[in-house]
Protein backbone atom coordinates (compact mmCIF):
# COMPACT_ATOMS: atom_id res chain seq x y z
CA UNK A 1 0.00 0.00 0.00
CA UNK A 2 2.70 2.28 0.89
CA UNK A 3 4.41 1.72 -2.38
CA UNK A 4 1.34 2.61 -4.53
CA UNK A 5 1.06 5.97 -2.05
CA UNK A 6 4.69 6.86 -3.60
CA UNK A 7 4.13 5.61 -6.68
CA UNK A 8 0.77 7.84 -7.17
CA UNK A 9 2.99 10.78 -5.94
CA UNK A 10 3.52 13.66 -8.15
CA UNK A 11 6.96 14.96 -8.90
CA UNK A 12 7.04 17.95 -6.23
CA UNK A 13 5.31 16.21 -3.22
CA UNK A 14 7.51 13.57 -4.22
CA UNK A 15 10.47 15.67 -3.45
CA UNK A 16 9.82 17.34 -0.62
CA UNK A 17 8.37 14.26 1.20
CA UNK A 18 12.28 12.99 0.68
CA UNK A 19 13.79 16.38 1.96
CA UNK A 20 11.66 16.86 4.86
CA UNK A 21 12.62 12.92 5.99
CA UNK A 22 16.22 13.40 5.41
CA UNK A 23 16.40 16.47 7.05
CA UNK A 24 14.29 14.67 9.93
CA UNK A 25 16.93 12.22 10.28
CA UNK A 26 20.02 14.95 10.11
CA UNK A 27 18.98 15.91 13.31
CA UNK A 28 19.70 12.78 14.92
CA UNK A 29 23.00 12.64 13.61
CA UNK A 30 24.05 16.14 13.64
CA UNK A 31 22.65 17.75 16.76
CA UNK A 32 23.84 21.48 15.73
CA UNK A 33 21.70 20.95 12.82
CA UNK A 34 18.28 22.27 14.41
CA UNK A 35 19.95 25.00 16.25
CA UNK A 36 21.23 26.42 12.49
CA UNK A 37 17.92 25.83 10.32
CA UNK A 38 15.28 26.20 12.60
CA UNK A 39 14.34 30.01 12.19
CA UNK A 40 14.73 32.16 15.79
CA UNK A 41 13.00 35.84 16.30
CA UNK A 42 14.61 38.83 13.72
CA UNK A 43 17.08 40.31 15.38
CA UNK A 44 18.42 38.04 18.25
CA UNK A 45 21.93 36.19 18.53
CA UNK A 46 20.76 32.82 16.84
CA UNK A 47 19.16 34.54 14.08
CA UNK A 48 20.23 33.44 10.54
CA UNK A 49 18.96 34.54 7.42
CA UNK A 50 18.78 31.71 5.64
CA UNK A 51 16.04 29.88 8.59
CA UNK A 52 13.61 31.85 6.64
CA UNK A 53 14.38 29.28 3.82
CA UNK A 54 15.23 26.00 6.00
CA UNK A 55 13.03 25.90 8.59
CA UNK A 56 10.11 24.61 7.06
CA UNK A 57 11.98 21.69 5.76
CA UNK A 58 12.67 20.96 10.05
CA UNK A 59 10.81 19.07 12.60
CA UNK A 60 10.68 18.34 16.29
CA UNK A 61 12.18 15.38 17.15
CA UNK A 62 9.87 15.10 20.61
CA UNK A 63 7.06 14.04 18.54
CA UNK A 64 6.63 12.11 15.36
CA UNK A 65 3.34 13.22 15.06
CA UNK A 66 4.84 16.85 13.82
CA UNK A 67 6.16 15.42 10.47
CA UNK A 68 3.88 12.50 10.35
CA UNK A 69 0.74 14.92 10.28
CA UNK A 70 2.66 17.63 7.75
CA UNK A 71 3.78 15.17 5.45
CA UNK A 72 0.50 13.20 5.24
CA UNK A 73 -1.65 16.75 4.27
CA UNK A 74 1.46 17.25 1.93
CA UNK A 75 0.61 14.09 0.35
CA UNK A 76 -2.79 13.37 0.37
CA UNK A 77 -3.81 17.45 -0.94
CA UNK A 78 -0.56 18.87 -2.09
CA UNK A 79 -0.57 15.92 -5.21
CA UNK A 80 -3.83 17.22 -6.15
CA UNK A 81 -2.81 20.60 -6.37
CA UNK A 82 0.28 19.82 -7.99
CA UNK A 83 -1.58 18.11 -10.63
CA UNK A 84 -4.21 21.27 -11.70
CA UNK A 85 -0.96 23.12 -11.42
CA UNK A 86 1.55 21.60 -12.49
CA UNK A 87 4.57 21.40 -10.48
CA UNK A 88 6.20 24.83 -11.45
CA UNK A 89 3.16 26.53 -10.28
CA UNK A 90 3.01 24.35 -7.03
CA UNK A 91 6.30 24.71 -5.88
CA UNK A 92 6.21 28.49 -5.99
CA UNK A 93 2.97 28.16 -4.35
CA UNK A 94 4.53 26.08 -1.37
CA UNK A 95 7.32 28.24 -1.02
CA UNK A 96 5.23 31.61 -0.91
CA UNK A 97 2.96 30.31 2.06
CA UNK A 98 6.22 28.97 3.94
CA UNK A 99 7.61 32.55 3.76
CA UNK A 100 5.09 34.09 4.21
CA UNK A 101 4.58 32.24 7.28
CA UNK A 102 7.54 32.94 8.82
CA UNK A 103 7.41 36.15 7.87
CA UNK A 104 3.60 36.53 10.11
CA UNK A 105 4.92 34.60 12.95
CA UNK A 106 8.26 36.73 13.30
CA UNK A 107 6.13 40.30 13.22
CA UNK A 108 3.87 38.65 16.08
CA UNK A 109 6.83 37.42 17.94
CA UNK A 110 8.80 40.87 17.46
CA UNK A 111 5.54 42.99 18.76
CA UNK A 112 4.83 40.87 21.06
CA UNK A 113 8.49 40.81 22.86
CA UNK A 114 8.25 44.80 22.73
CA UNK A 115 5.08 44.82 24.25
CA UNK A 116 6.62 42.78 26.93
CA UNK A 117 9.96 44.78 27.02
CA UNK A 118 8.24 47.91 27.63
CA UNK A 119 6.08 46.66 31.03
CA UNK A 120 9.57 45.71 31.88
CA UNK A 121 12.54 47.97 33.47
CA UNK A 122 15.06 48.60 31.02
CA UNK A 123 17.52 46.77 33.40
CA UNK A 124 15.80 43.66 33.18
CA UNK A 125 15.24 43.96 29.14
CA UNK A 126 18.75 44.36 29.11
CA UNK A 127 19.92 41.48 31.34
CA UNK A 128 17.26 39.22 29.80
CA UNK A 129 19.26 40.46 26.82
CA UNK A 130 23.06 39.57 27.61
CA UNK A 131 22.07 36.28 29.67
CA UNK A 132 18.89 34.64 28.84
CA UNK A 133 20.64 32.53 25.58
CA UNK A 134 23.02 30.58 28.11
CA UNK A 135 20.06 30.26 30.07
CA UNK A 136 17.78 29.03 28.05
CA UNK A 137 20.31 26.71 26.68
CA UNK A 138 20.90 24.96 29.99
CA UNK A 139 17.06 24.28 29.83
CA UNK A 140 16.49 26.80 32.76
CA UNK A 141 14.16 30.25 32.70
CA UNK A 142 13.89 32.86 34.60
CA UNK A 143 11.47 32.75 37.52
CA UNK A 144 9.88 36.24 37.32
CA UNK A 145 7.03 35.95 34.68
CA UNK A 146 7.64 38.87 32.13
CA UNK A 147 11.64 37.91 32.40
CA UNK A 148 10.90 33.81 31.48
CA UNK A 149 8.34 35.04 29.19
CA UNK A 150 10.54 37.54 27.60
CA UNK A 151 13.47 34.90 27.27
CA UNK A 152 11.08 31.88 25.93
CA UNK A 153 10.64 33.89 23.12
CA UNK A 154 13.72 35.24 22.28
CA UNK A 155 15.13 31.43 22.51
CA UNK A 156 12.43 29.54 21.21
CA UNK A 157 12.53 28.05 17.76
CA UNK A 158 9.77 27.92 14.88
CA UNK A 159 9.99 24.78 12.71
CA UNK A 160 8.04 22.78 10.80
CA UNK A 161 6.14 22.92 7.04
CA UNK A 162 3.13 23.63 9.22
CA UNK A 163 2.69 27.21 7.45
CA UNK A 164 3.14 25.65 3.85
CA UNK A 165 0.25 22.97 5.10
CA UNK A 166 -2.25 25.51 5.92
CA UNK A 167 -1.79 27.10 2.65
CA UNK A 168 -2.55 23.96 0.88
CA UNK A 169 -5.36 23.45 2.79
CA UNK A 170 -6.74 26.65 1.90
CA UNK A 171 -6.13 25.98 -1.74
CA UNK A 172 -7.67 22.26 -1.30
CA UNK A 173 -10.96 23.93 0.45
CA UNK A 174 -11.09 26.54 -2.13
CA UNK A 175 -10.82 24.46 -5.19
CA UNK A 176 -11.97 21.40 -3.93
CA UNK A 177 -14.99 22.91 -1.65
CA UNK A 178 -17.30 19.87 -1.57
CA UNK A 179 -15.00 17.01 -1.43
CA UNK A 180 -15.83 14.87 0.98
CA UNK A 181 -13.19 14.21 4.04
CA UNK A 182 -13.49 11.49 6.90
CA UNK A 183 -12.77 13.05 10.06
CA UNK A 184 -10.75 10.86 12.86
CA UNK A 185 -12.31 12.49 15.64
CA UNK A 186 -15.10 11.85 15.63
CA UNK A 187 -15.33 9.83 12.56
CA UNK A 188 -17.80 11.99 10.75
CA UNK A 189 -17.09 13.33 7.10
CA UNK A 190 -17.41 17.19 6.63
CA UNK A 191 -16.96 18.79 3.39
CA UNK A 192 -13.50 20.16 3.01
CA UNK A 193 -14.81 23.94 2.47
CA UNK A 194 -16.05 23.74 6.00
CA UNK A 195 -12.95 21.78 7.85
CA UNK A 196 -10.69 24.55 6.62
CA UNK A 197 -12.93 27.46 7.74
CA UNK A 198 -13.03 25.82 10.67
CA UNK A 199 -9.29 24.89 11.39
CA UNK A 200 -8.76 29.12 10.57
CA UNK A 201 -10.92 30.06 13.01
CA UNK A 202 -9.43 27.37 15.74
CA UNK A 203 -5.92 28.93 14.75
CA UNK A 204 -7.26 32.63 15.08
CA UNK A 205 -9.21 31.89 18.39
CA UNK A 206 -5.55 30.15 19.54
CA UNK A 207 -3.61 32.20 17.89
CA UNK A 208 -5.06 35.71 20.42
CA UNK A 209 -5.27 33.94 23.56
CA UNK A 210 -1.92 33.91 23.32
CA UNK A 211 -1.42 31.07 25.80
CA UNK A 212 2.44 31.27 27.49
CA UNK A 213 1.98 27.36 27.50
CA UNK A 214 0.82 26.61 23.87
CA UNK A 215 4.48 25.95 22.18
CA UNK A 216 2.56 26.07 18.52
CA UNK A 217 2.74 29.08 16.13
CA UNK A 218 -0.52 29.60 15.25
CA UNK A 219 0.48 33.19 13.42
CA UNK A 220 3.31 30.52 11.50
CA UNK A 221 -0.32 28.65 10.45
CA UNK A 222 -2.65 31.57 9.47
CA UNK A 223 0.46 33.87 7.55
CA UNK A 224 0.28 30.19 5.20
CA UNK A 225 -3.35 30.73 5.20
CA UNK A 226 -3.49 34.07 4.51
CA UNK A 227 -0.60 33.82 2.05
CA UNK A 228 -1.94 31.27 0.48
CA UNK A 229 -5.57 32.32 0.07
CA UNK A 230 -4.42 35.83 -1.51
CA UNK A 231 -2.43 32.96 -4.48
CA UNK A 232 -5.65 31.28 -5.05
CA UNK A 233 -7.54 34.16 -5.33
CA UNK A 234 -5.24 35.82 -7.80
CA UNK A 235 -5.08 33.29 -9.97
CA UNK A 236 -8.88 32.02 -10.31
CA UNK A 237 -9.77 35.73 -11.30
CA UNK A 238 -12.49 35.37 -13.73
CA UNK A 239 -12.51 31.26 -13.17
CA UNK A 240 -15.24 29.36 -12.11
CA UNK A 241 -13.12 26.09 -12.36
CA UNK A 242 -14.03 24.16 -9.18
CA UNK A 243 -13.40 20.45 -8.37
Amino acid sequence: MLDQIFRNMTPVVKNLLILNVLFFLAQFAIPTVMHQMALYPIGTDNFRPWQLATHFFMHSTHSFFHILFNMFAVVMFGSHLERVWGSQKFLFYYFSTALGAALLHSLVVYLRMESLAAEMTPDAVDYVIQNGTQLWESQRNYSDPSMGQLNAMRNAPVLGASGAVFGILVAFGYLFPNTELMLLFPPIPIKAKYLVVGYIALELYLGFANNPQDNVAHFAHLGGALIGILLVLYWQRGKRNFY
